[in-house]
């Protein structure tokens, strides 16, 4: 009985453990290099528990590592401990659904079998949690952790997010497969509830795992090597500073908001900029509907005489749906230098709950998640372009940066470098940070620079190849504080694999993950059958 509480103490410690170090890997901590190690104490724990015990205990891991992730969610307005105590444990379900896996794998056929497939059923199911309808959050895969180390992560080029998530687990079942030989003499651990691989398994594998993390390392050495100087196009970037009570009362604090942002246009207009982009919902009101505000718009747009790409929240006047009039979305604004709207793009992929409610003619939500007096936006429908100096960009705004398949659409569809605009003044500073390690990969993987317009930072810009070139600061401090930063992008004409294919690389995983589970379940059946086959009477 002591026994057995020891060794579950000793569990709970473990994936504690693992949990911790893995949520420090990223930003705001940028331990990126724990991430390498992290689910060691979490591998000891799978390698002798049962699949129960192994969903446990990877669930216990989940909840430490989300909750770590997700701190600074509190802080958003509306949300509270009760919506915590949902999305925590729902995303735990992941880890446990792989320990479980990987225990069921390692039981029924062998520890090589569960080591071995454990990166590819890692990027099943980051792609699952990526994608599960409006439940879909592809925040904090893995490969975030490593945004600020370029050759690691272009092999995101041709994999997406996932290859780099990839090249993590296998580094540490690699590791682990290292490691187990030398920990014989904990006792407590058990290690030899199972067979050990041999020693050339073991050296195959970790020969494997080293050469592809060897290979992605060159190429990606290679890759920013080769990187062109090509064609620019000079941009600034805005950064407001509009604190949250200020944007609660927009008409109280209108004349100050639409002043802050003239001022450090005026300021940006001086390093001759073609292009001068604000933050997401930046105008103090719809300017659609109020002349004076249009007026004073337009007025520095001439003054300055270069292009304008403005958030703001409007009524859908471009989308081509005349019932779309009548209702506002999140939308970008171009103007020219003559202080003409030329074009709209409006947020095609909303935050579910808080900008659209999901299922809503299907599912009567309680109020505790979707309070009464909520009010919702429309979604937009196309994948707009504007044109610039003989190039093409797209805006995103504000969370669609995550979705690699959002943004992949734009560049597919010809955009030559893409700008976000955010207000994340909503959140804590780590989203800020963790917001821009997701974009970094968005770049790598379309091979095109970004420009962050963010009201409280983090604004900055990213190259091709997610090198972070230069942010918006004040005083060493890059968020919370006020100011413009004016650069020039790189147009990229050339599109990479993963533009082109998407996540081919994911979908490979995800079928290797599948055909293995189900030739386990075959070979445990056989095995089951001769185990119990009965003995006929001229065998005996």
């Amino acid at each position: 009985m002591i026994a057995k509480l020891s060794s579950q103490i000793s569990n709970l410690i473990a994936s504690l453990l693992s949990g911790t170090l893995l949520f420090l890997a990223f930003p705001q901590y940028d331990f990126w290099w724990l991430a390498w190690f992290g689910f060691q104490p979490l591998f000891l724990v799978l390698y002798r528990e049962s699949a129960k015990l192994s969903f446990l205990w990877s669930y216990v891991c989940g909840i430490v590592f989300f909750t770590g992730i997700f701190n600074w969610v509190l802080e958003v307005p509306g949300y509270n401990l009760l919506h915590h105590a949902i999305l925590i444990p729902y995303l735990g379900i992941y880890f446990g659904v792989f320990g479980w896996i990987f225990s069921y794998l390692k039981n029924r056929l062998n520890p090589t079998a569960a080591f071995v497939s454990a990166p590819f059923l890692w990027i099943l199911l980051e792609y699952v949690r990526s994608h599960v309808s409006f439940l879909a959050l592809p925040w904090a895969l893995l490969a975030h952790s490593q945004y600020q180390i370029p050759p690691v992560i272009q092999i995101a080029s041709f994999t997406g997010a996932y290859g780099v998530s990839f090249l993590i687990v296998a580094a540490n079942s690699a590791l682990c497969l290292a490691v187990l030989p030398r920990l014989s003499f904990i006792k407590n651990f058990r290690i030899y509830n199972y067979a050990l691989p041999s020693k050339r398994v073991r050296s195959t594998i970790i020969l494997a795992a080293s050469l592809v993390l060897i290979f992605a390392l060159l190429f990606g050495h290679l890759r920013i090597s080769n990187l062109s100087p090509g064609r620019h196009i000079k941009v600034a970037v805005v950064q407001g500073n509009i604190n949250r009570e200020q944007k609660r009362d927009i008409k109280k604090n209108a004349r100050f908001i639409m002043q802050q942002h003239r001022e450090l246009t005026l300021k940006a207009s001086r390093y001759e900029p073609e292009l001068i982009v604000w933050p997401e919902a930046s105008t103090p009101g719809y300017l659609f509907n109020n002349s004076i505000l249009m007026r004073q718009m337009t007025e520095l747009v001439k003054k300055t005489g270069t292009h304008f790409l403005v958030g703001s929240s409007e009524h859908a006047k471009f989308t081509g749906d005349p019932k779309d009039k009548t209702k506002t979305g999140n939308s970008a604004l171009y103007f020219s230098p003559t202080g003409k709207i030329l074009a709209q793009y409006l947020k095609i992929h909303l935050v579910p709950f808080g900008e659209y409610l999901p299922y809503q003619e299907t599912i009567a939500w309680p109020e505790f998640i979707v309070p009464r007096n909520k009010y919702f936006e429309i979604p937009g429908k196309e994948y707009t372009l504007f044109d610039i100096s003989e190039s093409q960009f797209g805006v995103i705004i504000c969370w669609e940066i995550v979705f690699s398949e959002l943004f992949r659409t734009f560049v597919r569809n010809g955009a030559d470098f893409m700008l976000n605009i955010t207000n994340e003044g909503w959140f804590g500073a780590e989203a800020l940070y963790q917001m821009v390690a997701i974009s970094v990969f968005r770049a790598v993987e379309n091979g095109v620079a970004i420009a962050r317009a963010a009201n409280t930072g983090v604004s900055c810009f990213i190259d091709p190849v997610g090198r972070i070139t230069g942010r918006v600061s004040n005083g060493g401090q890059d968020i919370f504080v006020e100011g413009f930063l004016t650069q020039e992008m790189r147009i990229s004409k050339t599109r990479t694999f993963y533009t082109f294919f998407g996540d081919l690389f994911a979908y490979s995983c995800i079928a290797i993950s599948v055909v293995s589970l189900f030739v386990t379940r075959a070979k445990h059946r056989s095995r089951r059958q001769l185990t119990h086959r009965p003995v006929r009477q001229n065998e005996s």
